[in-house]
């Protein structure tokens, strides 16, 4: 909170003016100069609410007010003059010592000459009714000064009654709520209601977002009916959702007081105030009241390639795993965001390809017009020879914090041009519609870009005669998730042939469950139990996955109950677990299925004992008060033993809100003729594929085909190298929030998030005809950096506080299948190694001239492995099978 002093007026009778006297605001008495003090500090921590841990700074002066001319028609119409003087500036830390910024250092080197000469010439305001009319002062005066003085002038503005009305000070218009008691008034200023342009943006998702609160309390002190003194006090607090470790605090203070008062100028007659200001200084200038926006300069700083050069060797191919990588990345994206196109092209032109890819990365990332210019400039879409730096441009543009109409426009202008590479062009309409979520969410849904976008996509869907085209419209649904899709997508899930229906099912599962009406369920219940056409399992499953998790009714539930027994082998198997699952950990169907268990006729040992392999699991990765991490791990096989599908998911919850971190799926199919097994019920005739998908951040990436047809799968089996297939590679700017605040002292403060991560996600599938067995290995790599900062700037002194974490983590998932009899072993493995967590703390205050102070601290742990579990029958038998794991691997062989 910041402390607020405002000393109005008024002494003693001949000395000041009466409140009783007046209904509406303060006023001065007439011949009289009005000595007072004046203060206004700031300070920042970490919210600890300790002043010796913080760094900040006090500005002091005298300050000599007069009243010049009163409305002869009315009293509370007045022009006062207020002048600063004898100024001075000094820490708020006071156990500084030898080490203050400050120490031998006069008030004319600390704020400049030129600026002292400003801040100490007078200003003058009009107030009506206790009320800011007009802020008059010299023209051409640095803003960072003029809004020290509009600070000090906003304490003039007040009412004596208490109520709620709407006020324009420094702060912009704001709503203000008055507390009238017999000793003082208290005004309550709702920041978050203050209507001023300033620049700032954040995260729409609230797991990635940052809270932020902010609060502003003024007592103006009441002594023998006269007011004697204002105080106030503003707080301004952010913290990170899901490491509130990342956490800072900003208090502003001010206080004015009065010390006495003498024998001053007359009043200036007149009945306009125009003439009276006229009078006084005819070049005074009427001015808003409200902050004006500067920035500091930065004398001698590194261009934007010398920047590139010190960040450039961080960003190397074999640096990324290294969450110095990050923080480079993300120090970049700030250079980047004051750069021009001309400088970012130049530098894209320049670079080698081995780090071309990350430039590209932070390019995007940067979010600008001027980046958005040059990276287009750059890539050329017709060409296949840069289809990496393509790729990765479009992935960070669905990845991107805070996209705006700009960015989607132009990738619909590039989806209609030509492309070199037709995995490309898919990719432009699948990260489309991420970005028609993004802005939709942020209330953008009317803007032109998205309502063309959402027909291109609908219609797309709609019109498409090829199957690829198909699955890359359905793909972009799955990203924009529009609700009018709905009916489409019922219609590809019953109607479609295999791939097809099963991406509109797990299109579908994706979709908020106020979307699932009775309608959807009713078709999803014909998928499920087969009432029009034979489906695949992973149709059929994920048909019965998305009614128990969307508030099933009695029926529905009994009725996927009672076909468990009539299903093939593994699929028998399958609902019986995801069934189970439910009730251990407890998901909103477990009571309704609970309910149903009381049949009977339900709830045997026939129907509860069938064998198998295939397997769904859910558990706490993380569990806090505050928030959780979940993982989940289902596996559907064939009849023969060949992995159908697998699909490992993580999501993470803060409080209501939650997030798809990430999600890998495995499919194969049509691989039976190799072993001479007989396809599953409605799987006869299905081509042999192998292939892979992801989900990261609730972004749906372009699949990944191992192989696509028997051809081209023997020919991989005999060149197989077993090395994973990356399914997305890059730095990827997660958590970006920013803020410009006013302060009601007239000080800039900047609250600014930002955290990245490098990421690897691989996957690969081996078949060994010779040893009758299947592996598939998924593995995620990645380094993670944080970085908050909170700063207060006045242009000649600048304090500052930065909190920072890091890690590099890795999570392995290996599934090993062999089918030589049945029921046949499977080992489920999941490795999460141990990790470091490294925390920083930076605090530092700085003179324009140069001279600092800065503190640093670190702390480092390390947070152990950990053991998943996953299947509900976990043994010892991987031990016996293959040579003991490390401690931080879970397996069981079933």
């Amino acid at each position: 909170m910041i402390l607020l002093a405002v000393l109005f007026l008024c002494f003693i009778s001949s000395y000041s003016a009466s409140v009783k006297g007046h209904t509406t605001g303060l006023s001065l008495n007439n011949d009289r100069l009005y000595k007072l003090t004046y203060s206004t500090e700031v300070f920042l921590d970490r919210g600890k609410g300790k002043q010796e841990d913080s760094v900040g700074y006090r500005i002091s002066s005298n300050v000599d007010v007069i009243l010049l001319w009163r409305n002869p028609d009315g009293d509370d119409d007045q022009l006062i003059q207020i002048t600063m003087k004898d100024v001075n500036v000094e820490n708020v830390n006071e156990q500084r010592g030898e080490k203050s910024i400050f120490k031998g250092k006069n008030p004319p080197k600390i704020i400049r000459k030129e600026n002292l000469e400003a801040l100490q010439r007078p200003v003058l305001l009009h107030l009506v009714h206790g009320k800011v009319k007009e802020f008059y002062s010299y023209p051409n005066e640095p803003v960072a000064i003029e809004n020290l003085k509009r600070g000090l002038a906003s304490l003039f503005q007040m009412q004596l009654s208490s109520g709620t009305t709407n006020e324009v000070d420094i702060s912009g218009d704001c709503k203000v709520t008055y507390q009238a008691h017999q000793d003082k008034v208290t005004k309550i200023k709702a920041l978050d209601s203050c209507k001023i342009e300033r620049s700032g943006f954040t995260t729409s998702n609230q797991v990635l977002g940052v809270t932020s609160k902010a609060t502003s309390v003024t007592t103006y002190k009441i002594e023998d009916s006269f007011v004697i003194a204002v105080f106030a006090e503003e707080t301004h607090a952010f913290r990170m959702n899901f490491l509130q470790t990342i956490a800072g605090n900003i208090v502003s203070k001010q206080k004015l007081e009065l010390k006495t008062t003498e024998a001053g100028p007359r009043l200036i007659p007149g009945k306009q105030v125009a003439a009276v200001i006229k009078a006084v200084d005819s070049e005074y200038r009427a001015l808003p009241i409200v902050g004006q926006n500067f920035q500091s300069e930065c004398k001698g700083c590194p261009s934007l390639a010398e920047h590139w050069q010190s960040t450039r060797k961080h960003l190397q191919p074999d640096n990324l795993s290294k969450a110095e990588a990050v923080r480079s990345f993300l120090a970049f994206i700030q250079h980047l965001r004051t750069a021009r196109r001309e400088e970012i092209l130049q530098i894209l032109k320049a670079e080698s390809k081995e780090v071309l890819p990350q430039l590209v990365d932070a390019v995007t990332s940067a979010q600008t017009s001027d980046s958005l210019d040059a990276i287009l400039d750059f890539l050329d879409f017709k060409s296949d020879s840069s289809v990496i730096l393509q790729e990765r441009f479009l992935y960070a543009c669905g990845f991107a914090s805070h996209p705006d109409e700009e960015l989607l426009r132009a990738l619909i202008s590039k989806f209609k041009g030509s492309f070199g590479s037709n995995d490309i062009r898919e990719t432009v309409m699948i990260i489309a519609g991420a970005l028609v979520r993004k802005l939709c969410q942020n209330e953008g849904c009317k803007l032109k870009a998205v309502v063309e976008a959402k027909k291109l996509i609908l219609g797309g869907l709609e019109r498409a005669e090829k199957k690829e085209d198909t699955m890359m419209y359905l793909l972009s649904l799955k990203n924009a998730l529009l609700p009018e899709g709905i009916p489409l997508l019922l219609k590809y899930a019953e109607a479609g042939e295999g791939p097809i229906s099963h991406l509109a099912t797990t299109t579908l599962q994706r979709y908020d469950v106020r979307f699932i009406t009775d309608e959807v369920k009713k078709t999803l219940n014909r998928i499920y139990h087969q009432n029009r056409k034979v489906h695949e399992k992973t149709v059929r499953t994920t048909a019965a996955t998305i009614i128990l998790n969307n508030n099933p009714s009695y029926m529905e539930v009994k009725n996927i109950l009672l076909s468990i027994g009539e299903l093939p082998k593994e699929m028998n198997k399958y609902m019986l677990a995801v069934v189970q699952d439910i009730l251990r950990f407890e998901m909103p169907a477990s009571k309704m299925v609970r309910r149903v268990l009381k049949e009977m006729v339900i709830h045997n040992y026939d129907r509860f004992s069938k064998s198998g392999s295939s397997s769904a699991y859910t558990g706490y990765i993380e569990r806090a008060p505050h928030s959780a991490s979940t993982y989940s791990l289902d596996i559907l096989y064939s009849g023969s033993g060949i992995l159908r599908r697998s699909n490992l998911n993580i999501f993470q919850y803060i409080g209501k809100a939650n997030l798809h971190s990430s999600q890998v799926v495995i499919e194969a199919q049509g691989l039976e003729a190799l072993i001479a097994a007989t396809p599953d019920e409605g799987e006869e005739n299905l081509d042999s594929y192998a292939g892979m998908s992801a989900i990261l951040f609730d972004v749906q990436l372009r699949p990944v085909t191992f192989f696509n047809g028997y051809s081209d799968l023997m020919s991989k089996m005999l060149s197989a190298s077993g090395d994973p297939v990356s399914v997305v590679k890059g730095l990827i700017l997660l958590i970006d929030h920013s803020q410009e605040l006013q302060l009601q002292s007239g000080l800039k403060a900047n609250m600014d998030v930002q955290g990245g991560l490098a990421i690897d996600i691989s996957g690969a599938m081996e078949f060994s005809l010779w040893y009758r067995e299947s592996k598939t290995r998924v593995k995620n790599r990645v380094a993670l950096a944080i970085v908050g900062s909170i700063t207060v700037d006045s242009s000649f002194v600048k304090a500052g506080l930065e909190i920072s974490a890091e890690t590099e983590a890795g999570l392995e998932f290996i599934s090993t299948v062999q089918f030589s009899q049945y029921p046949f072993l499977v080992c489920m493995q999941m490795d999460k190694d141990g990790v470091p967590f490294r925390q920083f703390e930076t605090k530092y205050e700085r003179l324009s001239t140069g001279r600092g102070y800065v503190s640093r601290r670190r702390k480092e742990s390390l947070v152990a492995g950990s053991e998943f579990p996953l299947h509900q029958e976990n043994s010892d038998m991987c031990k016996v099978v293959f040579a003991p794991e490390p401690e931080s691997s879970s397996g069981g062989w079933f």
